[in-house]
């Protein structure tokens, strides 16, 4: 029956049948706009917590409370005895300050003997009386000075000598000096290095680094600064990280994130500020996470997102590459079959957990007895016990997984197919696109339990990369595709050391003395010995025990 309004005596002459078509009719629509409503205050309310709310996924966190599973099931143990007064009611110990904690925190740095503060033999007298008083100790205190950063000039002389007979007359030699990040610029090793640090490791424009070189009579511009960089990087930056990606070829698990980043002004095209650029991408590729020895983490930019971009860039490699189900990366493993495409679980419950968020800690009764919430109890029982495998070796984890984590793995994938064919959830909700995406990548979900060096989620990956959207936030977009392709340059090699524990600073300024040496003596860094190269590398044990230290 056609939607239309009627009168009441319109309604009084319709027939029991046509009533009943009519009634049934508004009852559809009731519960259309009822599911529309439903979906659409979950929306509002996970954006709402997003903006507003702690980005959190765990599911103690999410609620309010720690019953994350049923207790008395999951908990009973009848081989556990009972336990002792002294357990239940132990004594009470007051949690001590450790003992010489500041003077662990002060180690290091450069120490001062201030003068001691005394009191003059008439103020003694004064106060005691003469010859009624006697020295006692000392009592001493540290406390720590700023200094704003130094500059200094460095004069150099290069002696030249000229021939006056022989083979060699009217010949010139001139002393051997060391070689220059940038030949003819008052730049050092030191300096470049201050500016890669402030912008790529502490997020700072060049408009601050430059205004910062200002205060101190300094004239350098953001040109400047900009062309130092694009410098380094193409000479030195470039063909180290290509080395360092051919170790992390070496890897047997790889993990992979992206991310968007907007550049103004693309290769070959003319600048034009009316035009609205699409998004670029920065993407991450670092060694897996359970590689704690010499952990690896590559930038690469690419104005595309799309599979031809892992395809070229793992081109030869064969392994796991964990994702966070980027149909790329199947694509990947699907045309190469050395490679296996991993899913991250992180991914698989926040879809849960932003349904948990859109019901509120206030309605208890109505989060424990949503779908969302016995998929995240499904969750955290299997990160549960993998939290306890971390410091296993591969061989172990494995074993263990197999027998304690892949039962609750087909527990959950068991119960997701029931809730899915019993249609609990919503059909366009959060819950609905968990289950579903749960189950499309049942495949990649499951490569952990059958490989030790496999972590159960992607999360390394994405912590590796968040440090580049804190910094894009100060400066917002790169002008050009070679700013951008050098700064995941210098991106790679910041975490990198990051991740190797090492200070940034002294690391740049290590690797802007060394490479122009082997520049001068190879012509390129490119052609330099890969041994010699390796001297360099963020694990290597030649590197100077400055680059090791946080104080200098």
């Amino acid at each position: 029956m056609p939607k239309q309004s009627f009168k009441k005596e319109e309604l009084h002459s319709l027939t029991s049948s046509e009533k009943d078509t009519l009634i049934l009719g508004m009852q559809d629509e009731i519960h259309a706009l009822q599911r529309n409503y439903e979906q659409l205050l979950e929306q509002f309310r996970v954006f709402e917590q997003q903006r507003f709310g702690r980005h959190t996924e765990k599911l103690d966190q999410i609620t309010g409370q720690m019953n994350l599973f049923d207790e008395t099931e999951f908990l009973y143990d009848p081989s556990i005895p009972e336990p002792s007064e002294e357990e239940i009611l132990p004594a009470v110990t007051r949690k001590r300050r450790p003992r010489g904690k500041r003077e662990e925190d002060l180690k290091g740095f450069k120490q001062e003997d201030i003068p001691a503060h005394d009191v003059s033999r008439e103020d003694l007298d004064r106060y005691f009386g003469p010859g009624n008083w006697r020295y006692f100790g000392d009592d001493t205190f540290k406390r720590l000075r700023y200094i704003p950063s130094e500059k200094v000039v460095e004069n150099h002389v290069v002696r030249v000598y000229v021939g006056t007979g022989g083979d060699h007359q009217d010949e010139f030699l001139r002393g051997d000096h060391p070689a220059e990040p940038i030949e003819n610029s008052i730049s050092t090793p030191s300096l470049i290095g201050a500016v890669l640090n402030g912008k790529y490791v502490l997020g700072l424009p060049y408009e601050r680094i430059a205004g910062q070189f200002q205060e101190d009579g300094i004239h350098v511009s953001k040109q400047d600064l900009a062309n130092w960089v694009m410098n380094v990087y193409k000479n030195y930056f470039r063909p180290f990280c290509a080395r360092l990606k051919t170790e992390l070829f070496t890897c047997h698990v790889n993990q992979s994130d992206e991310t968007p980043v907007q550049v103004l002004h693309y290769a070959g095209e003319k600048a034009d500020p009316s035009v609205k650029r699409s998004k670029s991408y920065m993407w991450v590729h670092r060694s897996g996470e359970f590689y704690r020895d010499r952990p690896i983490i590559l930038y690469e930019y690419n104005k595309s997102r799309g599979s031809e971009v892992p395809l070229a860039y793992y081109e030869g490699y064969q392994g796991v590459i964990e994702s966070d189900a980027l149909q790329q990366y199947h694509i990947l493993a699907d045309k190469s079959p050395g490679i296996t495409s991993a899913n991250c679980w992180a991914h698989a419950r926040r879809d849960f957990s932003d349904a948990v968020k859109a019901i509120g800690k206030t309605n208890e009764d109505a989060i424990k007895q949503s779908v969302a919430y016995k998929a995240l109890t499904f969750i955290a029982a299997i990160y549960h016990v993998e939290g306890t495998l971390k410091n296993l070796t591969a061989e172990e984890r494995h074993q263990q997984r197999q027998e304690h984590v892949k039962p609750l793995v087909d527990a959950f994938f068991t119960w997701a197919k029931q809730e899915v064919t019993l249609n609990a959830a919503l059909p366009k909700g959060k819950t609905s696109k968990g289950l579903n995406y749960c189950l499309n990548q049942e495949k990649y979900l499951r490569v952990f339990l059958d490989d030790g060096e496999v972590p159960i989620d992607n999360s390394a990956a994405e912590r590796a990369i968040r440090p580049f959207t804190i910094g894009r936030k100060n400066w917002l977009f790169f002008n050009t595709e070679r700013g951008a392709e050098a700064g995941a340059g210098v991106y790679s090699i910041a975490e990198t050391a990051k991740a190797n524990h090492l200070n940034t600073f002294w690391y740049f300024n290590h690797l802007l003395t060394v490479l122009p040496e082997l520049k001068r003596k190879y012509g390129s860094v490119d052609l330099a010995p890969v041994n010699e190269l390796d001297r360099c590398l963020p694990w290597s044990k030649d590197l100077p025990e400055e680059c090791h230290s946080k104080r200098h």
